[in-house]
């Protein structure tokens, strides 16, 4: 008999997240397999019923048993250190009761309660880091630097590095840095690099380039990472270039703040489209762009950050504008030639890598070359082979 797998989300099933970064690997992982998932719904979605009968019938039409606990968000700490108490006594129970092998922990509060189901069960521990959280803390400028909050979260990266049987991480560049860490010397555990996906088969070509006009466009939010005001002066300097070109931001709540920045920026607002979208009709969002842009905060933490976003771009057919400091991207788009990425923000840099872009554009056979990278890099089907491979690897150690 299987071993059976324990996956444990501290993102809700009921949210878009939820449903496109583990939903959409469960249903594929688990024919032949029995999973479990806990996961922690939000209670405005859990509120939802028609949506959590509909995810709930997604479920077990896959073959999944979901164990639904309630997030709980208010005052932060007391709040996660409760979830992680209740969680921990569920999961236990859910990995005893249905003997299960594997304990697979998207990202660090999941990873510290299948740490206590490792502990109690002996169950073999995938620890999916999804970034550097810690760092990410400090370069979000949430926790100070060198703070408690923040040692004593690296101290709990250390404990669930070095109890974990798997590593799974989104970079080559994360992994390359995890191998620099101390305490990891000689005790490495495997360590397996599985970006962020996305579905390609919707997130697909739709018809030919958009040439004319040149549309610049974004997808997504603009909140503590991505670099508003340099995507928009690069906007400013394709305008220089090619007087015709349009902007289009695809955004759903901060639409003011960038109607204002390009107020204070100088750009013609009438070259600038702004609209919500659900989630559906982004694929035809996106084939209406020329070029995507994902300009990210280049500090520490991004070195872990596969954005989404560039494999949904990619994927589509379109070449992103990027900048290095932030994972593999100046990997993924100047070696595979499907994109730029910008090597600082100065105003020399971003006029050139414009330029570039702009060459770039007017290659033959540059949408189907980005078609065929985001195949080879971010499909999901890829990313459900690897993780296959993992638990594939230890059923057989912990059978």
């Amino acid at each position: 008999m299987s071993p059976g797998i324990l996956y444990i989300s501290y993102d809700g099933m009921l949210e878009p997240l939820g449903q496109s970064q583990v939903l959409a690997y469960l249903e594929k992982l688990a024919p032949g397999r029995r999973v479990h998932l806990l996961s922690f719904e939000k209670a405005a979605d859990w509120r939802d019923q028609q949506r959590r009968e509909a995810v709930r019938r997604r479920l077990a039409g896959a073959g999944i048993a979901w164990h639904p606990q309630r997030y709980h968000k208010r005052p932060t700490a007391p709040a996660t250190a409760y979830d992680i108490a209740t969680g921990s006594a569920r999961a236990v129970a859910i990995a005893r009761r249905h003997r299960l092998g594997i304990v697979h922990a998207r990202s660090y509060v999941a990873a510290l309660i299948a740490l206590a189901v490792k502990r109690v069960t002996g169950t073999r521990l995938i620890f999916d880091m999804r970034g550097f959280w810690a760092d990410e803390r400090v370069d979000g400028e949430l926790w100070p630097a060198g703070g408690l909050l923040y040692r004593t979260a690296k101290a709990l990266e250390r404990r669930l590095l070095l109890a974990a049987d798997h590593v799974v991480t989104l970079t080559d560049a994360s992994k390359a840095e995890l191998g620099t860490f101390d305490y990891l010397q000689g005790r490495t555990p495997p360590i397996s690099v599985i970006p962020t996906c996305a579905d390609l088969d919707r997130f697909a070509i739709h018809g030919p380039p958009q040439s004319e006009p040149f549309t610049l466009g974004y997808v997504g939010s603009v909140g503590t990472w991505y670099l508003l005001d340099e995507m928009l002066q690069c906007f400013a300097m394709l305008r220089r270039m090619k007087p015709d070109a349009r902007l289009l931001f695809v955004n759903r709540d901060e639409q003011q703040r960038i109607r204002e920045r390009v107020g204070v920026l100088g750009i013609d607002p009438s070259a600038v489209e702004i609209i919500s979208a659900d989630h559906r009709d982004i694929p035809r969002h996106i084939g209406r762009m020329s070029a995507g842009m994902a300009l990210i905060k280049p500090v520490y933490s991004k070195i872990a950050s596969a954005p989404t976003k560039l494999a949904e771009y990619l994927g589509c057919g379109v070449p992103c504008l990027g900048n290095a400091g932030v994972g593999d991207m100046v990997e993924t788009l100047e070696s595979k030639r499907v994109g730029i990425a910008l090597a600082g923000f100065s105003t020399e840099e971003m006029g050139k890598g414009v330029r570039r872009l702009l060459d770039l554009v007017d290659e033959n056979g540059l949408q189907q070359r980005c078609r065929e990278a985001a195949l080879h890099l971010f499909s999901l089907d890829s990313g459900v082979a690897s993780y296959a491979a993992i638990y594939d690897r230890h059923s057989e150690g912990s059978a």
